[in-house]
């Protein structure tokens, strides 16, 4: 089998000029680039990855852990990472961990067994105080707001998210207001509950327990929303809605219910996923996509100059009025 030596002698070339021609160095003569690829395709040399780690320290690739991977809010945050990784040439380990603490440490161990060069978590059920034990082995980004010592993040308040949503709603009128969340004891979750019992305690409502509905992840869920305020003898006048394709499920089946939107029911998202536009469901937009860019970035950044100082950056949502309010 081919090796990197022997390139080397049959190009008359050193074996470093061998080494950036396959890291994609810049400063190598194209000349002797050309005539080096091509004994490469001709000897069909394939390059060891684990004597490429051992030599630069670094695996060119970055693990992403998310929840579902047929979220488009957290596809939306994956095409900002891929985007930026691909620009520095780093490759993806994109994991689903279907919110299971435990999936979770066991793509943890492989940052710290170096199998991969940093971790960004879209979201996460793992404690601060252990991303911050395994924070020592190499950067993690969070996205979403976090309170460990260590461990930095780029974000959307979700309790300003919620407030904007619950003002607007209490400005067209409305007092009987619902919402509908993912996991009801996240992280996100607790703030924008905050947000929402604040907002209405502002005007001097109680709201209705039965006017709460979560665990909503995937469309079906908010389909199952829907027929179930249908049924309900005193149904919320508006919902506010932690996700846009669960908005939607609630849109689609509701016009098949017969619920008149906005005038049955009043509908605003969050976030920003293509089919809130699609729909004109009204939204408090965040950039989900630039929060995958500026992930990548913090994290390339701590990869290239490690640092144990926490930087947190925070993206602010945006009020889009369409046609469900």
């Amino acid at each position: 089998m081919a090796n990197i030596r022997e390139i080397a002698r049959l190009a008359g070339v050193s074996v470093s000029t061998v080494s950036r021609v396959l890291n994609n160095h810049p400063y190598v003569n194209e000349q002797k680039r050309a005539e080096i690829m091509r004994i490469i395709a001709e000897l069909n040399y394939v390059q060891n990855s684990n004597a490429v780690h051992l030599s630069t320290g670094k695996t060119k690739v970055i693990g992403v852990t998310l929840p579902l991977v047929n979220n488009q809010y957290y596809s939306s945050i994956i095409e900002g990472i891929a985007a930026e990784a691909a620009r520095h040439q780093y490759n993806l380990m994109v994991c689903q961990t279907n919110n299971v603490p435990e999936q979770e440490h066991n793509i943890l161990r492989l940052l710290k067994n170096k199998k991969m060069d940093g971790l960004i978590m879209c979201s996460r059920s793992t404690s601060c105080e252990l991303l911050d034990e395994y924070a020592e082995y190499g950067p993690i980004i969070t996205c979403e707001a976090n309170q460990t010592a260590s461990v930095s993040s780029v974000h959307i308040d979700h309790y300003l998210t919620f407030q904007i949503g619950m003002e607007y709603l209490i400005s067209k009128g409305h007092r009987k207001i619902g919402y509908c969340i993912g996991r009801k004891n996240s992280f996100n979750s607790a703030h924008r509950k905050r947000a929402y019992h604040d907002m209405l305690r502002s005007v001097d409502v109680k709201p209705s327990a039965d006017w709460a509905f979560e665990d909503c992840l995937i469309v079906q869920d908010g389909k199952d929303v829907a027929r179930h305020i249908q049924q309900m003898k005193e149904p919320p006048s508006a919902l506010l809605v932690s996700c846009n394709h669960i908005a939607a499920g609630i849109v689609k089946e509701a016009g098949s219910l017969g619920i008149s939107i906005p005038s049955d029911l009043a509908i605003v998202g969050c976030d920003d996923q293509p089919v809130g536009e699609l729909l004109e469901i009204t939204t408090v937009s965040s950039p989900s996509t630039l929060m995958g860019n500026y992930a990548f970035e913090m994290l390339y950044e701590r990869i290239l100059h490690p640092s144990s100082k926490k930087e947190s950056r925070e993206l602010a949502p945006i009020l889009v009025e369409r046609r469900t309010t």
